[in-house]
């Protein structure tokens, strides 16, 4: 397998260096899933909370090789004529029109039904051909010329009959298509494929046995500060350690969805914005509903906000 751009992922200290200096800060285990996942030529499966980054490790991957994202959101009774291929319906009614008009002509000195049947074999099975095929991101993926990255995001929102039509793309980079055969991506340019899921629902063991596994759980306040000084800059260190101290002591709390890596990088932006300084209750509880989603948490997180607010200031400190 050789893609554009492959020396960018020669080893997991190199891919994790060229993530870095696209502001993908990431861990160990995520470069070296991403090293593997190419050399090998296998998929990832990426699990884990929404937020943490699934997403934008496939993203982040294809502008680091200069390739195309193609993705395919998933979502409850999608099928192959979303995600593989469908049939050009208006362009072949067209062409049935066409057909008929011309008919005669087509026909003409044909001498019974054979020959008749003769003369239009010439033309050949055009109706189900690539003329009047239109491509899915599946399909699309198998066709790139120069490689590409194939995201195929929230996997778990899908249905099982979906999980059973990627068997064949994810263990042989191919599709059939019953009236041309099959598809199948150039040994050399395979597309890179991520798969990402929420946990919403358990993924088959057959599936899940064609792809490298990778869980990217919540990160902890050390890599979540270098995420932040990457992503925000221009933050004042002493505002981005008290930040990060107050959200890891959210993930602590009962809380029905917890603040993922994203809200933290939108609280931030948002601190920013107030020309904010230092963290204080009353700047935290103006601003809550920008890393809490659910009115209970807010709720919930208000009745001690003075206690965890100090707690994340003393813990900010610089040791």
């Amino acid at each position: 397998m050789s893609i554009k751009n492959e020396s960018k992922l020669e080893s997991v200290e190199v891919i994790q260096q060229n993530f870095e200096d696209l502001h993908y800060i990431c861990s160990l285990q995520i470069a070296t899933a991403v090293f593997l996942a190419y050399h090998l030529g296998k998929p990832i499966l990426i699990e884990g909370p929404p937020g943490v980054g699934k997403t934008e490790l496939a993203k982040t991957t294809a502008d680091m090789l200069d390739l195309e994202c193609i993705r395919l959101q998933c979502y409850e009774g999608l099928d192959e004529s979303k995600a593989i291929y469908e049939w050009k319906y208006g362009k072949q009614l067209l062409y049935t029109q066409v057909l008929k008009e011309t008919l005669n002509e087509i026909l003409d000195g044909a001498k019974g039904l054979t020959e008749s049947v003769g003369k239009l074999h010439e033309f050949g099975d055009i109706f189900f051909s690539n003329e009047f095929l239109e491509p899915r991101p599946l399909l699309k993926a198998l066709r790139q010329e120069e490689g590409c990255v194939l995201l195929i995001d929230e996997v778990d929102k899908s249905d099982h009959e979906f999980e059973s039509l990627l068997l064949e793309m994810l263990s042989d980079f191919q599709v059939s298509i019953p009236e041309i055969g099959t598809v199948h991506a150039d040994p050399e340019r395979k597309p890179l494929v991520f798969l990402t899921s929420n946990n919403t629902r358990e993924i088959s063991d057959a599936l899940k046995r064609r792809c490298l596994h990778l869980y990217i759980p919540f990160p902890d306040a050390d890599l979540e500060r270098q995420i932040i000084q990457a992503r925000v800059p221009e933050i004042p260190a002493k505002l981005r350690n008290q930040l990060v101290a107050f959200i890891q002591e959210l993930r602590e709390m009962d809380l029905k969805k917890v603040p993922a890596i994203s809200e933290t990088i939108d609280w931030a932006r948002t601190l920013i914005l107030l020309h904010s300084e230092s963290l204080d209750a009353d700047l935290v509880r103006q601003t809550l509903n920008v890393i809490l989603k659910f009115q209970e948490d807010i709720e919930s997180v208000d009745a001690e906000i003075q206690t965890v607010t100090n707690k994340a200031i003393k813990e900010g400190q610089p040791a």
